[in-house]
């Protein structure tokens, strides 16, 4: 009898829960683990499902998606707003054990990441897109402007000048003017022989078959590693395929710097979530007179800060955006300094000069470990693709 009181009255009064989560979709009996159930209970006790007999539509799953990925709930503006303006207070306050009122930091990290580089990427495909565009333009007005020219000899001058001026300067080719004309004078390459290549020291082994690979590449460029290793008369080895390959990969990523950096940038959020417990540990050993905190609690430290460093990227990259300048990009740097000194302060509770030289110290650790990060994280990211 009360349960069909509750189900009349859910449907006839207004309730302030919406979708699968509304009353009048609650069922009698858990669709998980058949557990037993009242109207009032929103979720099975058992196994901890939503209690709900509403078919899933598509808005049902892109919520549940998202709801579970940035965990969209009241803790998301609060672990915000706390993570801005109080530095370092959110990190002294989860290890302390006030977990339920914040995000988990590294779900919140990851969240703030995916955000960033979302955002990175679709801001650079929409300047690629106008700058393409714009260029066509261009282009046209030039092609029009040659047509009109009543002489056509002249056309053809201009054109083929306009056609020359488009010459790529590389390493290998001098480029000198004479008369109004490009001569392009270019180093001869000498195709050394395996058996030759073999008599040298690894490091010039490798600078030679790369000049040698790289010099055939450019003269032809249609062939498959395998083909080309036969006319250059060098082993088919796994090795020797491989190292022509990076030359193909290495001329194209030059020829297309858009896709070069796109390709790395879209890898980096792995790379730095597998930095953090590095970074972690160095904060460790630069606070390990002070033994309040445990190694994971140092990492809660440092998943907070870089968070807030992503957060701080967000609003630089719509700034910069906007603004068409990277003046909030260098300012965000500073600002996040500062922050990291704060953070630091409050974290850790000790003086302003023992924070300073410690906030020094780590800078620096961190300095010389991110670029020896970033130095490897792009030769490996290069070698495999």
């Amino acid at each position: 009898m009360l349960d069909k009181l509750s189900v009349f009255f859910a449907n006839i009064l207004p309730s302030q829960e919406r979708g699968r989560k509304s009353l009048k979709y609650r069922g009698e009996k858990c669709l998980n683990c058949d557990q037993k159930l009242d109207k009032s209970d929103r979720y099975c006790p058992n196994c901890s499902q939503l209690n709900s007999t509403k078919k899933i539509h598509f808005k049902d799953l892109f919520n549940e998606f998202f709801g579970s990925l940035f965990a969209y709930d009241g803790r998301i503006m609060l672990t915000l707003r706390t993570l801005v303006f109080r530095p370092g207070l959110i990190s002294k306050e989860y290890v302390a054990g006030k977990r339920m009122k914040y995000a988990n930091p590294f779900r919140f990290y990851l969240s703030v990441s995916i955000i960033f580089f979302l955002l990175s990427g679709l801001l650079s495909k929409i300047n690629d897109y106008t700058k393409s565009y714009q260029e066509e333009i261009k282009q046209s007005t030039l092609s029009q402007n040659i047509k009109t020219m009543d002489d056509p000899e002249t056309a053809k001058i201009v054109e083929d000048a306009l056609r020359e001026s488009n010459i790529k300067i590389s390493d290998s080719a001098l480029i000198n003017l004479n008369a109004g004309s490009f001569t392009k004078v270019k180093k001869e390459v000498t195709y050394h022989s395996e058996a030759s290549l073999d008599t040298m020291y690894r490091g010039q082994k490798l600078y030679q078959k790369t000049r040698i690979y790289n010099d055939f590449y450019s003269k032809n460029k249609n062939l498959k590693p395998h083909e080309a290793l036969h006319q250059i008369g060098h082993n088919n080895s796994v090795y020797n395929r491989w190292l022509y390959k990076k030359v193909i990969d290495f001329n194209f990523f030059k020829d297309n710097r858009d896709v070069a950096y796109n390709y790395f940038i879209s890898k980096l959020p792995i790379v730095i979530f597998l930095f953090m417990p590095v970074f972690a540990f160095f904060i460790k050993l630069i606070y390990i007179r002070k033994n309040r905190y445990t190694y994971m609690e140092h990492l809660v430290f440092a998943f907070h800060v870089q968070s807030m460093l992503f957060v701080l990227l967000i609003f630089s990259e719509l700034f910069d955006y906007v603004f068409v300048t990277s003046l909030f990009t260098t300012l965000v740097l500073f600002v996040f300094a500062f922050y990291l000194y704060k953070a630091m302060r409050r974290f850790y509770e000790q003086g302003r000069i023992k924070t300073f030289v410690k906030f020094m110290i780590l800078n620096g650790l961190f300095t010389i470990l991110a670029s020896f990060a970033a130095i490897g994280y792009a030769l490996l990211s290069f070698s495999l693709y």
